[in-house]
């Protein structure tokens, strides 16, 4: 009798409810080699995943705990969003994540987007029509029953400072993944989180593998011709100006931020390259006349059904011709209507270090032709 009593204990101790009890351990760090907001250690049996809050110091963000879809679900769990991975049906509130998921084979664990007016994606517009991809209505007020019916293993969506949280997303017992990649202080840290997205999906050694290309890739141009294009000397760094007026302010890219850090990295000078900001700046025009007036190139965003002229970039505020890139020609667009500029370059910085190359330093030549920019014509 005794000999059975053990027994079960013994067994109670491996076996609660489906659960299996396992050591927490010390845990084997994945190491990031830029990004610097996710932290992820993989123990036996669950992987813990933690993101760093960008905006509040020595602060958590969010905590993750991945655990096999297959595997019995362990006991005795660290704290955080337990989720079952691989993902299988997920809820994509964002462009960017929609075409990664697509470059990494997993646009078949779409089942739901919101915002889908902002998805320029022809794929995913197709399914929506087909209804084989639910559209979960705008983001910022999602049609919850919606997202219910979908029975999602989770949402992903992006964090903003003092947004006040997610509302009835926050009720309905559905992980949040907060895509907070946006906040890294440098292309490649922003484009490794694809890393993690793999983790989420299982399919990590193919975006480990992505991100691999991708680092090459972007190294490589900024030492390109055996001379570092970030390294160039004061003299053979053009001043870039970025962007343009919206409604009455400048939103100019902060100097911590992936836009101001790849300038750099192309061997240009930003005006704003001392500012502490990672996200935009906003200014007046007369601001940014003073500070950037002189910039040799200028190249910025703009949504339209053609490519804009000079004409109409001229019409839009009558200040723009004051500027010295505007006087020597030295302008280039960017239709995000017609591009795939939000879609690809936030996790292929490589592709878009190119097109800054190119038209801060034309000398350096290239084979590839601008993906994303034109330069304006007269008329």
């Amino acid at each position: 009798m005794k000999h059975l009593v053990g027994l079960l204990i013994i067994l109670s101790l491996f076996s609660c409810g489906g659960r299996t009890a396992r050591p927490q351990g010390d845990g084997d760090s994945l190491v990031f080699k830029y990004a610097t907001l996710p932290s992820v250690v993989e123990y036996d049996g669950y992987t813990v995943v933690s993101l760093a809050n960008p905006w509040k110091d020595d602060k958590a963000l969010h905590t993750y705990v991945l655990v096999p879809r297959e595997a019995q679900m362990p006991v005795h769990l660290p704290k955080g969003t337990v989720i079952r991975t691989p993902l299988e049906r997920a809820v994509i509130f964002t462009t960017v994540h929609s075409a990664l998921l697509m470059t990494l084979g997993c646009q078949d664990r779409i089942a739901g987007v919101a915002d889908l007016k902002y998805i320029k994606i022809p794929w995913i517009q197709e399914q929506v029509a087909q209804g084989h991809i639910v559209d979960c209505g705008d983001g910022m007020s999602p049609v919850i029953e919606k997202i219910i019916d979908l029975h999602p293993d989770a949402i992903l969506l992006s964090p903003f400072e003092n947004s006040g949280g997610y509302g009835k997303l926050e009720d309905i017992d559905i992980p949040l993944v907060e895509c907070a990649e946006y906040m890294e202080v440098s292309p490649l840290a922003r484009a490794e989180w694809m890393r993690f997205y793999g983790l989420l999906f299982g399919c990590q050694q193919k975006a480990d593998s992505l991100f691999a290309v991708v680092d090459r890739n972007y190294n490589a141009l900024t030492q390109r011709d055996g001379s570092s294009v970030s390294g160039s000397t004061q003299k053979n760094r053009p001043s870039v100006l970025l962007d343009k007026v919206t409604g009455s302010v400048w939103y100019v890219p902060g100097g911590q931020s992936t836009i101001g850090q790849m300038v750099k990295d192309a061997g240009g000078q930003y005006p704003w390259a001392e500012d502490e900001h990672s996200g935009s700046v906003s200014l007046p025009f007369e601001a940014v006349l003073e500070k950037a007036g002189e910039a040799d190139v200028w190249f910025f965003r703009y949504s339209s059904d053609h490519d804009m002229t000079y004409s109409e970039l001229r019409a839009e505020h009558h200040g723009y011709d004051q500027f010295h890139a505007f006087q020597t020609g030295e302008v280039y667009g960017c239709n995000v209507e017609l591009s795939l500029f939000y879609e690809e370059s936030p996790f292929r910085p490589d592709w878009l270090l190119n097109d800054f190359i190119q038209m801060i330093h034309p000398e350096k030549g290239s084979s590839e032709p601008l993906r994303y920019y034109h330069k304006l014509e007269a008329q």
